[in-house]
């Protein structure tokens, strides 16, 4: 076997089961705020391209590339939606279709990363765990870059030495963040542009939950956008990811698609090619749909602002928390310990979250998850105010 998995830790989850081992819950209903699965229904209009398309999509062979109309609906997108410069976008080299971020994520790692010389992956700290088991897997070593309150939940990229960025050949960026909900601004992404000409690497800009905001005329800007505004319109450097999970409560669909600088996507498309990871042709016309419709995005991002609105009016005054920038966690304090609470929540309320240590690594004996916990606001609005009433419970109890 491959002695870099030895290096791979236990998903978070997995330490989220051994936490509540030995617990005893009352008989209320269960209400999960631990995993960050849409619950929202899912668009008609996905399942009806999804069946039209059954049967001659299961006849024929789908191509790597993905449908040249999905190519050309995923870029008319991405131009409307972050205001790229008309026909900066080639369907045929900007764009290729994907199995979920998380996939691709995982993948983009071992086909950027040059092992014949040292390799430093960084990503922020807490992150999305792939991150960690990409940059292994691909003979790197991941570096983590804090996110705490004291910068805003965003990464201390300012404390990053330039020895560290002379190494780095791989960031991963996740805005808006996982599990912070803190997005990155524009000069910031465009400081990170200019490092990367300087220092000789690729970003990587995890955009999943950029669809989930608060202020319709203010939605989060993205890493293209950034590059675009300061005249990097071949996007060198720059690849983001995007899903139809989050944004279209579509996460069994498992569809979504890398974006960027043209040259890294043909070798990405070799690897591809080779990794057999091709999406299926009736998910390629249901994305389709997809990408082409906004009104079903704007009642998701309402349907998450009245629970928001909700939740947060319970807790206040109950625990230290306020509302992200965007994306659909909250990313509370606890009161002592973050593992203790969140089995007490468990034990006592039947309410499961997230310990945020587990979305985090010790660096120099300090882990930023740690004194948070991750709470997904993906439940129906009943179970979410249910679930605050809970957790004022316990936190009142203490």
């Amino acid at each position: 076997m491959n002695p870099d998995l030895e290096k791979l830790q236990p998903y978070p989850f997995e330490k989220l089961n051994a936490l509540k081992a030995g617990t005893t819950p009352p008989d209320k209903p269960h209400i999960a705020l631990s995993i960050g699965e849409p619950k929202h229904a899912t668009p008609g209009l996905i399942a009806a391209a999804l069946q039209q398309h059954l049967e001659s999509g299961l006849a024929t062979y789908p191509l790597t590339k993905g449908m040249p109309a999905l190519r050309e609906a995923i870029c008319e997108w991405l131009t409307r939606r972050f205001a790229l410069p008309p026909d900066s976008l080639d369907p045929e080299r900007h764009a290729l279709p994907v199995n979920g971020t998380r996939e691709a994520l995982f993948a983009f790692a071992q086909a950027v990363v040059d092992r014949t010389r040292p390799a430093l992956v960084l990503s922020p700290n807490p992150f999305y765990q792939i991150y960690e088991g990409a940059a292994l897997l691909a003979g790197a070593t991941p570096h983590f870059i804090p996110c705490t309150a004291e910068t805003g939940y965003l990464p201390a990229f300012d404390d990053v030495d330039d020895a560290t960025w002379d190494q780095c050949q791989l960031l991963f960026l996740c805005s808006p963040g996982n599990p912070t909900g803190a997005v990155i601004p524009q000069a910031t992404l465009q400081a990170l542009i200019e490092r990367a000409e300087r220092h000789d690497f690729v970003i990587a800009s995890d955009e999943c939950y950029s669809e989930i905001y608060f202020d319709e005329d203010k939605p989060p800007v993205g890493l293209l956008q950034a590059a675009a505004a300061m005249g990097n319109n071949d996007y060198r450097r720059c690849v983001v990811f995007h899903s139809l999970s989050k944004r279209s409560n579509a996460p069994g669909l498992r569809s979504g698609f890398v974006a960027g600088d043209a040259d890294l996507l043909t070798g990405f498309l070799r690897y591809r090619t080779y990794h057999g990871c091709a999406l299926p042709v009736q998910h390629q016309h249901a994305s389709i749909a997809a990408w082409r419709d906004e009104e079903h995005v704007k009642q998701n991002r309402a349907m998450y602002r009245a629970k928001f609105d909700a939740v947060l009016e319970i807790l206040d005054g109950c625990l230290d928390v306020q509302r992200p920038d965007a994306g659909f966690y909250l990313w509370p304090r606890t009161p002592g310990s973050d593992e203790t609470f969140a089995r007490d929540l468990f034990d006592r309320q039947h309410v499961t979250v997230l310990p945020g240590r587990y979305l985090s690594r010790e660096v120099d004996g300090i882990s930023p998850g740690a004194g948070h916990v991750r709470m997904a606001l993906v439940a129906t609005l009943d179970e979410c105010v249910d679930a605050a009433h809970r957790i004022k419970d316990l936190v009142s109890a203490y």
